[in-house]
């Protein structure tokens, strides 16, 4: 097990109706916030009523920006940050999913950065400063209710990047598994193999004698599987989606990834689809990973086979040692399929004449400054590739 710090400060106020308590809960941190969210869907649902409503209540006042689209565009952030500094707000309120919560930590961090916010983003320059964020969470995939993530898309360059920062932590987020009784099976299932692939890139490690997580990683990829298939059967399960909604966010606060080298090649790959041809993040990695797991697998037979047995269930010899591993990738499909999503980059509509420039993106190789894409396995551009022709 690796040396590792740990401090998780999001407060999760869980249940039913828990939105009505947002503006008791953010008086002590804000006189003034950015209410930001998506489309119209909030207001169709009352949900953007309960919100002002227990806002004004509150005495907080408020500026607000709609807007936010799949893969969160860098524009309006950019108009966001120069939202927040005319109306001089004190912290920033995402009512949506991930999507919105990533572009108000983008918002925040803004707020303070002197020079272009996306400058962050390529060079992955620390900051020292940002806006508080909360959330109120109203799709269970990303877990960026409680991590120090954020994921935006640059639209005129077509590139997706990342960034993290403690300080972009959420200081409170609502989560209340009644607000996502409405979503169509599409979310359901992206947001299904979102959070799984954020436990992917944490468990797939070469790290030994991390038993603990290990558990905890098995336990809740089982827990999203059983619950996502209960909740397509019934779409108003609360207990069901109580389950995935936790396990969104349990996926990616980082405790199951404590101690452990962690990959994210998978991610790294999916960025690349996204900017380009605007796809599903889910539904990209429903389409990656199982191919990413058959090019590496053979790196470390030990921990595939783990996951063949205590996760996917696969029984049987072990003769040759690769067959329970093909077998558990089978079935980590068979299940994507159960949920609807699409199994090859032609589904998602990609061809193969972006393959390579996409490969050379993800590595840096397109830069000038080629780097290896992951942990488990590195992976040079050719070995990208590679993984985007197996997956076409």
């Amino acid at each position: 097990m690796l040396n590792f710090d740990l401090h998780i400060p999001t407060k999760i106020i869980f249940g039913r109706k828990a939105q009505e308590q947002i503006g008791k809960a953010l008086k002590p941190y804000a006189g003034k916030v950015l209410l930001h969210y998506g489309g119209g869907s909030i207001k169709k649902s009352g949900l953007y009523s309960e919100i002002t409503a227990a806002l004004r209540g509150s005495g907080i006042a408020f500026a607000e920006l709609g807007g936010v689209v799949p893969n969160p565009r860098l524009g309006l952030v950019q108009k966001g940050i120069e939202l927040c500094r005319k109306e001089q707000v004190e912290l920033v309120l995402a009512v949506g999913g991930g999507s919105v919560i990533d572009s108000a930590k983008a918002i925040a961090m803004g707020f303070y950065y002197e020079g272009n916010i996306w400058d962050v983003y390529e060079t992955g320059q620390a900051i020292t400063a940002a806006l508080p964020v909360a959330a109120v969470l109203t799709i269970p995939a990303a877990g960026s209710e409680s991590s120090p993530n954020t994921v935006i898309t640059n639209e005129e360059k077509a590139i997706k990047r990342g960034f993290g920062s403690q300080l972009l932590r959420p200081v409170l987020s609502v989560v209340n598994p009644e607000l996502f009784f409405t979503l169509p099976q599409e979310q359901l299932a992206n947001g299904a193999a979102d959070m799984m692939s954020h436990i992917f890139e944490r468990y797939f490690t070469n790290t030994t004698h991390t038993d603990l997580t290990d558990s905890l990683c098995e336990a809740t990829l089982k827990t999203i599987m059983k619950n996502a298939l209960l909740v397509k059967a019934d779409r108003q399960d609360y207990d069901a989606w109580s389950e995935i909604g936790l396990g969104a966010t349990f996926a990616h606060n980082n405790i199951l990834g404590v101690g452990r080298e962690q990959d994210w090649a998978c991610h790294g790959m999916e960025h690349e689809l996204s900017a380009i041809y605007d796809v599903a993040h889910g539904a990209g990695l429903a389409v990656l990973t199982p191919n990413w797991m058959e090019y590496v697998y053979k790196d470390n037979i030990a921990i595939f086979t783990q996951f063949a047995v205590k996760v996917m269930g696969v029984e049987g010899g072990y003769r040759p040692a690769e067959a329970p591993i093909l077998a558990a990738i089978a079935k980590l499909r068979k299940f994507y399929r159960e949920l609807g999503l699409p199994s090859t980059l032609k589904e998602l509509g990609i061809d193969e004449s972006k393959l390579e420039l996409m490969a050379q993106k993800a590595t840096g190789a397109a830069y000038g400054a080629e780097r290896p894409l992951g942990n488990f396995k590195k992976l040079l551009w050719q070995d990208v590739l590679a993984i985007y022709k197996r997956s076409a």
